[in-house]
């Protein structure tokens, strides 16, 4: 099985380009600059692991799957008494002046890292470390595209939430520049992901090397395509007031809702990907110690027939081999003596585990993003999504009959299942310890530093269900609903919106999903019932239609810019 660690945090340590001008007019210590860098195929791949490691965030608010998930009307703020910023944000409010800063400024760092890849590949020449001038132009196409991908990417996140931004798109370009407008900006993005497109080799994913498992490639560029295109035509249109059905181009050309269709289908006809048999094979708590011959550590996956299909998709140590997750954040461990602390472990699964619980197989956290009672009620039992997402306290037979309420608040008697702590309990050392610590063989048992799962940002359902929305046909939502067991359905977007919720349910897809429909003004006209601390209270949200779903741009930001930036409405 293929190492979990990218090794992205030691690239970039080796070679990072930032933003920063006066950082690039520094000295060069270590022999490397835009000048000699980018001359071999190890350059290449030493700048591409920076590009990625912008990925990650110091502060748990500018994770974007913590963001996302506080935002959605399926979760709450959660926590315990003193975790008020995660009930802030939660509600609409900034907890703090830079609190999605570390967004901003990684998000960046990555299109700076990206766009010096971008300019200098074009220009080398790789013959002579290859066998063949084609297997060397397959090389630099490839890096190319994926550099092109990863800077929309990077642009998309930052469009997503906080709007139009300045557009850096050369990498000696200047610095301070306005903001660009929403739809400049995501015709930057559409640009970039076209281009990726069409420069990056079709290689179906049966034959990818292992080695580029978690990186882009041509039909994760024409999945994102489809979500760039969903987000920006559903955000004009509900959002802005201006109707339109088409993605605008840097050259002033378009994409219709017929190309994106084109390309969904060609990655649904030629990448091979797929979905898994079992939803639920794609979340750890399936797994099931057979290897170590123990199959009572994760008993509820044993007596469900479940077998966790891992994480790297060219290696079925777990079962099948998975062929679903297209593009994923990889995380690893930490250690509190690194000085990334644990910002390379999975904060979506820390946060939103049980609080003050550690049972087995569900293990202990931080009690975010408790799950809204109203999903669960109104969730089909026959539906094994259900179960396989939502994880109910109390109930001996789902292993959480020991759980101690009253531990946090906005307590609703649910967690989320897919992005959870999972542990077992090692009878050598007489403690529950991490699953993936038992896999990876990692000697920190710490429950802040286990959570080594891969975060999804693409899977194959997603494009099934993108296919089903924008061409207004049922068969890819049937498709994903045939492998839950459940019955065909006429193509409707009620259809669509209801089994994307189920589907996709705590994936951070869900909040802007509200928002590109304009159902965001009024998903929260709602009271819930929870317990604060084990008093009864109601709950809701305060969402202010106002900032049109965008958060504020960091004040620092807005300082640093001298007034160039405007900051975004209601903030």
């Amino acid at each position: 099985m293929k190492k979990l660690i990218y090794i992205t945090f030691l690239a970039g340590l080796l070679f990072a380009t930032s933003c920063s001008q006066d950082y690039l007019d520094t000295d060069n210590l270590y022999g490397k600059s835009l000048e000699t860098f980018y001359s071999t195929p190890q350059d290449i791949k030493e700048a591409m692991a920076g590009v990625y490691n912008a990925i990650y965030t110091p502060n748990v608010h500018s994770n974007e799957s913590v963001a996302a998930s506080l935002m959605s009307d399926l979760m709450l703020g959660g926590g315990g008494a003193d975790d008020k910023s995660a009930k802030w944000v939660d509600n609409f409010e900034d907890p703090a002046e830079d609190t999605y800063r570390d967004m901003w400024v990684q998000c960046y760092n990555g299109i700076s890292r990206a766009t010096a890849i971008i300019d200098k590949t074009a220009e080398a020449d790789f013959s002579t470390y290859f066998s063949s001038p084609e297997e060397a132009q397959n090389f630099k196409d490839q890096a190319i595209g994926e550099a092109l991908f990863m800077r929309a990417f990077y642009y998309f996140r930052l469009g997503k939430f906080f709007g139009g931004v300045p557009l850096i798109v050369t990498f000696d370009a200047p610095r301070d520049v306005p903001r660009s407008t929403y739809t400049e900006t995501f015709a930057q993005i559409a640009s970039d992901l076209k281009l990726a497109i069409e420069t990056m080799p079709a290689v179906a994913f049966s034959n990818i090397p292992e080695s580029d498992y978690g990186h882009a490639n041509k039909w994760i560029a024409e999945a994102y395509l489809a979500r760039v295109y969903l987000f920006y035509t559903g955000y004009m249109t509900n959002i802005e007031g201006q109707a339109t059905t088409t993605l605008p181009l840097v050259d002033g050309g378009s994409l219709s809702a017929s190309d994106v269709q084109s390309h969904l289908e060609d990655c649904m006809n030629n990448s091979g990907y797929g979905l898994v048999d079992d939803f639920r094979n794609l979340w750890p708590y399936s797994y099931v110690n057979i290897a170590a011959g123990d199959t009572t550590i994760l008993p509820w996956a044993n007596e469900n027939d479940l077998s966790w299909v891992g994480q790297d998709g060219h290696t079925p140590t777990f079962g099948r081999g998975n062929n679903e997750s297209m593009f994923v954040q990889r995380f690893s461990f930490g250690d509190w003596g690194w000085s990334n602390g644990n910002i390379y472990t999975n904060r979506l699964a820390l946060f939103t585990s049980l609080r003050d619980n550690s049972l087995v197989p569900f293990g202990q956290g931080w009690g975010w993003c408790t799950v809204n009672p109203r999903l669960y009620t109104g969730w089909d039992d026959n539906d094994p999504r259900k179960l396989g997402s939502i994880l109910q306290v109390g109930q001996a037979d789902q292993g959480t009959g020991d759980y101690v309420g009253d531990k946090g608040d906005h307590e609703t008697g649910f967690f989320n299942k897919k992005y959870t702590a999972i542990q077992y309990y090692n009878t050598d050392d007489q403690a529950n310890v991490g699953m993936f610590i038992q896999l990876y063989n990692w000697g920190n048992t710490d429950m802040q530093l286990m959570h080594a799962q891969d975060f999804i940002f693409m899977r194959y359902a997603d494009v099934l269900l993108m296919h089903s929305e924008i061409s207004g046909t049922a068969d890819g939502m049937n498709a994903v609903r045939a492998r839950a067991g459940l019955d065909p359905v006429a193509y409707s977007l009620d259809a669509l919106k209801e089994e994307r919720m189920h589907e996709l349910a705590f994936e951070a897809l869900r909040w802007f999903d509200l928002v590109r429909w304009g159902d965001v003004n009024t998903a929260f006209d709602e009271t819930i019932s929870v317990r604060n601390s084990g008093s009864e209270a109601n709950y809701s949200v305060n969402y202010r239609p106002e900032t049109k779903g965008l958060v504020p741009i960091p004040e620092t930001e807005m300082r640093l810019s001298n007034g160039i930036y405007e900051q975004n409405p209601g903030w």
